[in-house]
């Protein structure tokens, strides 16, 4: 055990850091209002290959050959042929391969994966087909190879499997195949053996057998441990502007993500256009991770599913707000606003009552997944979109009065359009109201200079005039991180900017209902957005610095507040403060004071804590999250190169007298 005691202050004063006395004021036997536990949460976001290719476990792009190329993602070799009458009405296509008619040719398909396949020695993978014989004439037999292409040595093919096909019925055939060695960016591929007959396939899958939590149809391992490790309160999917989309036809539409996964028709990705710096023209969505595995996985990781629907506005980004055939007049929005109903049911309805529900039931989750929250519309703004809420909020109140519905306040933290929104919100009676923010440091440090651009709503002072009351919307800020300038990437600097801004969110824990980072995952070879909470290939993944700020809040929020001062005043970085940010909450579970401090500046700051109400020597656990080099990040190769440290100390109470390191987050848990 380790005492910081009155030396270091002396020692402080002495070398001249001692300018200004911090002295924190917080009251540990007033307990404050509670924090709820959807405090902390993950938006899902299918951007940067984060479905396909990423945390759906899925290794086989364009499976069941819907691309609009139907063979994008596969090379086919011998004589085959694509036809369009197969055995699942939304995914009708198939592949008919027949003997290549000759003793040294070859009949096949090889697939790329998702930026190659990864494989690792001595794991399992988990390959499926459906298949026919057309005319039934005997068996065919399907060599399964996994594949590295670019190998030096004397195959390709490293593990091999065989399926056996046979009946003219479409049947699916599975098989086990262990790999034999590590490759990155392997291939899947499939071959006929000399003189077959005729045989079709459809639907080729390969997953890992060793999913998160061993569901089938699952996800990715180390992604979905990762959102596990968070303590997530609440889930928000599927976004986001896809959503939206680019287009009405373009939009996520969650009935066709649910059901058997076979029949699940593919959909374009929103952001499969935009970036045309960073263009994949073969980002599409399979729905393979679609409702039913959002709301099993919430379940999960012990979080509220937060679903976004359409209200019936495609991208208002990319087409305006004039009524056009790109929205729903309001007259027309009645399948939408089914859309939502039913989904309320297939979440929480009774199988015996409703066939949405029975058809949760069916897929195996008889019991309801609880849910509470429902957000309709994303990111949109403007009369066009209070008119087409209102139906919406109408008769989601009549029918389903617990739920809690949440609206936007458009793109942006301030300006026209969030002004006008905000009031309407209230006047509507939404419950929560979504908030977007990326913005650069200073946005999220609160100087005068981001207050003379983006007014005083800027910095972790943001939310503590915000209107209060029984009537009162709460805040969701559904999506922020900060953009450093000059460099977008998920450097330690914009972590701790975020780091300090939150602090005025645990703050302001009674208006503030839940909050969200955005995004949350990338593909190091298919992001377009950054930054991103987690990163991966093929292989390996690594947390990014802003998920250890948000790990850190998530497991340290706390069940009640505490207020925090320094001479009459919140700590939120103002001029008087010298960087210093800081927060206090009281966990009831572990009888602890948690005061969370980050010190922005460049210089070591010195601290009292004054912890009125406790008295005499406390144990207690400091957490640092610290870099000395303020660009620094983790990466694929340094995977846990900035990542929080603990110790433990003694606390002398009432006043206990520290210091910040500059550029620091500190967090004190203190046994009460």
């Amino acid at each position: 055990m380790k005492r910081i005691s009155s030396m270091l202050a002396a020692i402080l004063v002495a070398s001249g850091l001692q300018a200004q006395t911090h002295t924190f004021d917080i009251n540990t036997s007033k307990i404050g209002g509670a924090i709820p536990s959807t405090m902390y949460g993950i938006f899902f976001e299918d951007i940067n290959y984060a479905a396909d290719g990423g945390l759906y476990g899925e290794l086989v792009k364009n499976r069941s050959f819907e691309f609009p190329q139907h063979f994008m993602g596969w090379k086919a070799f011998g004589k085959f042929e694509l036809k369009n009458d197969g055995p699942f009405d939304k995914n009708p296509h198939y592949v008919r391969l027949r003997d290549a008619g000759h003793s040294d040719k070859f009949t096949g398909l090889e697939n790329e994966g998702f930026f190659g396949i990864g494989y690792q020695k001595d794991a399992e993978y988990r390959f499926s087909v459906w298949a026919r014989v057309p005319n039934g004439d005997g068996d065919v037999t399907i060599r399964v190879m996994l594949c590295n292409p670019n190998t030096m040595g004397e195959r390709q093919q490293f593990s091999e499997e065989k399926v056996v096909v046979s009946g003219k019925d479409w049947k699916k055939y599975e098989v086990v195949i262990k790999s034999n060695a590590t490759v990155d960016k392997g291939t899947l591929r499939l071959m006929l053996t000399r003189k077959s007959k005729t045989v079709d396939v459809e639907h080729i899958s390969l997953f890992p057998v060793d999913v998160y939590k061993g569901d089938e149809n699952g996800m990715r391992k180390d992604l979905a441990e990762a959102l596990e490790q968070l303590k997530p309160g609440v889930f928000r999917f599927p976004g986001g502007c896809i959503v939206e989309g680019c287009d009405l036809a373009s939009r996520y539409q969650w009935k066709n993500s649910v059901g058997q996964v076979e029949n699940r028709p593919l959909n374009e990705n929103r952001w499969h256009y935009t970036f045309d710096y960073r263009f994949f023209p073969d980002y599409y969505q399979s729905y393979g991770l679609g409702f039913y595995e959002y709301f099993r996985l919430s379940e999960e990781i012990g979080a509220e599913p937060l679903p976004v629907l359409s209200v019936g506005l495609s991208c208002e980004f990319q087409n305006g707000s004039k009524r056009t055939d790109a929205h729903v007049p309001v007259d027309q929005l009645q399948p939408y606003i089914d859309d939502v109903l039913d989904l309320i049911e297939f979440a929480n309805g009774d199988p015996a009552k409703n066939s949405w529900a029975k058809l949760r039931a069916d897929m195996g989750h008889p019991a309801p997944f609880n849910l509470k929250y429902v957000a309709i519309g994303n990111e949109q703004w403007g009369d066009i979109y209070i008119e087409n809420l209102k139906p919406f909020v109408e008769q989601v109140r009549k029918k389903y009065p617990n739920i809690k519905i949440i609206g936007t306040s458009g793109p942006d933290s301030e300006g026209k359009a969030f002004e006008h929104l905000w009031p309407e919100m209230r006047k509507m009676g939404a419950d929560l109201v979504d908030e977007h923010f990326y913005r650069n440091e200073s946005w999220f440090l609160g100087t005068p200079e981001a207050k003379k651009q983006y007014g005083s709503g800027c910095g972790a002072n943001r939310y503590d005039n915000y209107p209060r009351g029984k009537n009162a919307p709460k805040v969701f800020a559904g999506e922020y991180a900060c953009h450093g300038r000059g460099k977008k990437w998920n450097h330690f600097n914009a972590a701790l900017m975020e780091a300090a801004f939150m602090t005025g969110l645990e703050r302001n824990a009674d208006i503030v209902e839940m909050a969200t980072y955005a995004p949350l995952f990338a593909h190091v070879d298919g992001w377009q957005w950054r930054p991103d909470a987690i990163w991966y290939d093929n292989l390996h993944s690594f947390n990014s610095c802003s998920y250890y700020v948000q790990q850190l809040y998530s497991l340290n929020k706390g069940t009640n507040m505490l207020k925090l001062t320094m001479n009459g005043k919140a700590v939120a970085g103002n001029e008087d403060q010298d960087g210093l940010f800081a927060s206090a909450v009281y966990d009831k579970n572990s009888n602890e004071v948690i005061v969370k401090v980050i010190n922005a500046g460049d210089k070591a700051q010195p601290v009292t804590l004054n912890l009125k109400g406790m008295k005499g020597e406390h144990s207690a656990t400091l957490i640092s999250f610290h870099s000395d080099k303020l660009t620094a990040e983790n990466t694929i190769e340094e995977p846990k190169k900035i990542v929080p440290q603990e110790s433990s100390i003694t606390v002398s109470a009432p006043s206990f007298e520290t210091s910040v390191p500059a550029r620091t987050f500190y967090i004190y848990k203190i046994k009460k």
